[in-house]
């Protein structure tokens, strides 16, 4: 299925825009936090623990990771975003940690970018997602697209982002979410590959996660609120003073992170579950991974320091593990499983 070349143009445009808004705006949120900073971890002054025997390796949807690290969806489609995700990759494959691309529609209207997601070359081993909207399924979108995003990156898993809120915002946005889950369900019963549901920015309630277990999901990014407001940047993409108005009215709408988790956790003990929205370092990783998740996202950090240089992604990661292996290390946890079951994070009253 070809679109129309003015919309795919359309679509190559935005991908550009949100780089650069991302970059370049103050788009995160400020009155709502991802709910990390209502805990603590009990600190050990005692670990018995030798530090250099400390494991923070992970599997994830049966892959193994050396890291419980997901760089988060972020780019592709265009030049500067084949260079970020050629860094992120190549990182990625360095440090076995896993990665998303950005929504591959763009590569469906257009085949000719179909490389700027093409990261497999230099990311063999790594836990590598494929993207799309959920809510292309009800524009004409079906199995042989989403097997045609999954090829292009030979992906492990497609994650289906599901963005009402940013949909309402931004201009010319699809907004048809009627009788989605049913189209879910059919495509988790064909696709050969796992099916992810993620979040933007603005969370998934636990009623909600418990109807896309129900209908085949295989894993939940709860992407909560607290980290980059994507209605902060489709405000700045605004054609309208409406839109405008819209993305600052719902800047800080959504779900905290950590509440994501927990209830979602509360009712699905055993769903492979990604924390994302808000993280920005490793402390932030580990609370998280405490609170129930297997393995923490991260997109806004990574793509500063992508857009950079290869050498600040690198730099980046190797923080990110220090700053995980000290958080065992302070509560006496060699594994994450220990950190985990330690009860070592409470919540401050």
């Amino acid at each position: 299925m070809n679109a129309p070349t003015n919309i795919s143009a359309q679509t190559q445009n935005r991908k550009a825009d949100h780089i650069r808004i991302c970059l370049e705006e103050d788009v995160q949120s400020h009155q709502i936090t991802n709910g990390l900073e209502r805990y603590r971890f009990t600190h050990s002054c005692l670990p018995e623990l030798n530090h250099n025997d400390i494991d923070i390796s992970t599997t994830f949807l049966g892959k193994h990771l050396s890291a419980p690290l997901l760089i988060s969806s972020m780019t592709g489609g265009t030049e500067q975003a084949a260079m970020i995700n050629q860094r992120l990759a190549q990182v990625a494959q360095h440090y076995k940690i896993a990665m998303g691309v950005g929504s591959q529609r763009v590569a469906v209207e257009k085949p000719q970018v179909a490389e700027t997601f093409a990261v497999r070359k230099y990311a063999p081993d790594v836990l590598l997602f494929a993207n799309l909207g959920a809510v292309q399924l009800n524009y004409k979108y079906g199995l042989d697209e989403c097997l045609r995003v999954v090829d292009i990156l030979e992906a492990d898993a497609l994650i289906l982002h599901i963005n009402p809120l940013q949909e309402c915002i931004q201009p010319k946005g699809d907004t048809n979410f009627r009788g989605l889950l049913d189209k879910i369900s059919i495509l988790c019963s064909k696709l050969p590959v796992p099916v992810i549901a993620k979040e933007v920015g603005n969370g998934i309630s636990a009623a909600i996660a418990n109807k896309l277990i129900a209908a085949g999901v295989a894993a939940i990014d709860v992407a909560g609120a607290g980290g980059t407001s994507w209605a902060k940047v489709e405000s700045e993409r605004a054609e309208s003073p409406l839109q405008r108005r819209l993305g600052n009215t719902f800047a800080d709408w959504g779900l905290p992170t950590a509440e994501c988790i927990t209830t979602i956790r509360a009712i699905a003990p055993d769903v492979p579950l990604i924390a994302s929205g808000g993280l920005r370092h490793g402390l932030d990783v580990a609370a998280a991974i405490a609170l129930g998740a297997d393995i923490a996202g991260l997109a806004m950090p990574f793509l500063q320091a992508a857009a950079t240089s290869e050498t600040a992604v690198a730099e980046l990661a190797e923080v990110l593990i220090a700053e995980i292996t000290t958080v065992l290390f302070c509560t006496g946890n060699a594994t994450l499983y220990q950190l985990k079951h330690s009860g070592s994070l409470q919540r401050i009253e």
